[in-house]
């Protein structure tokens, strides 16, 4: 059992740093259109013009959001399995981890390339300049925000004595996605690391509000798959705060 255990919390560590790594690295390198829809006539009005163009409605994403809702994911599901302490403990080590991955891209972007032997300079080189900004970027974003999630999180399980899954699960992540979202778009806007169609503070809060809407639908998504993993993984929990009730 303590082996299963081990595995478990190893595996959703491990969830939790390749989608955090693999957000960075790609980041804002490509902008990718999930939907895009024509609005009835009685949603347009309330549809801000700031989101649409004429009727339409797109919802685009960089593409390292795409993965960054499984971090929130991993952390909910360690946060109720092990406890809030081992699940800080994961934000701090995927804090780490970010800067060993900085430092060893830095060592090779710096060391001299072996001329007539290297098959993407300057592919290497753009991933480079796009990952540097958007590793400062999220890791001020990310310890804000998952940090922010772990504490709520707990906040609301000790609140409600540990029942309502649903209720802790997506008023921690709600909110933290927001945090992050907001935080990390503002610094990338900042440090110039966006394409030159992102040039105003118009089509900055586009970007924070379909970021946040795709970051909130996935909240909601994953409050099954968190019922589901807590019901799976039940017989492995090992919180000093264990749940009463779902």
């Amino acid at each position: 059992m303590s082996h299963k255990r081990d595995a478990l919390f190893l595996t959703l560590t491990g969830i939790f740093l390749t989608s955090l790594v693999l957000g960075n690295v790609i980041g804002t390198t490509k902008f990718v259109t999930l939907f895009s829809i024509d609005l009835p006539a009685w949603l347009k009005a309330i549809t801000p013009e700031l989101v649409r163009n004429e009727s339409t409605y797109t919802m685009s994403v960089p593409a390292g959001v795409i993965v960054y809702p499984f971090t929130f994911l991993a952390t909910d599901l360690i946060s109720e399995l092990f406890g809030r302490k081992k699940a800080q403990l994961v934000v701090w080590i995927g804090f780490g981890m970010n800067l060993f991955m900085l430092f060893l891209m830095t060592v090779n972007f710096w060391l001299p390339n072996a001329s007539g032997v290297s098959g993407g300079l300057q592919l290497f080189d753009g991933v480079y300049e796009f990952m540097v900004g958007n590793v400062i970027a999220s890791m001020i974003a990310y310890l804000i925000a998952q940090s922010v999630d772990v504490r709520l999180y707990h906040f609301w399980k000790r609140k409600t004595k540990g029942k309502y899954l649903w209720l802790r699960n997506n008023a921690s992540t709600t909110v933290s996605q927001l945090v992050d979202s907001t935080a990390i778009i503002t610094i990338l806007y900042l440090a110039n690391n966006f394409g030159p169609e992102i040039n105003s503070v118009g089509a900055v809060i586009i970007l924070i509000i379909n970021s946040y809407l795709f970051k909130f639908a996935f909240a909601l998504i994953d409050t099954p798959l968190m019922y589901l993993g807590v019901w799976i993984f039940k017989d492995f929990e090992e919180d000093p705060e264990a749940r009463t009730s779902v």
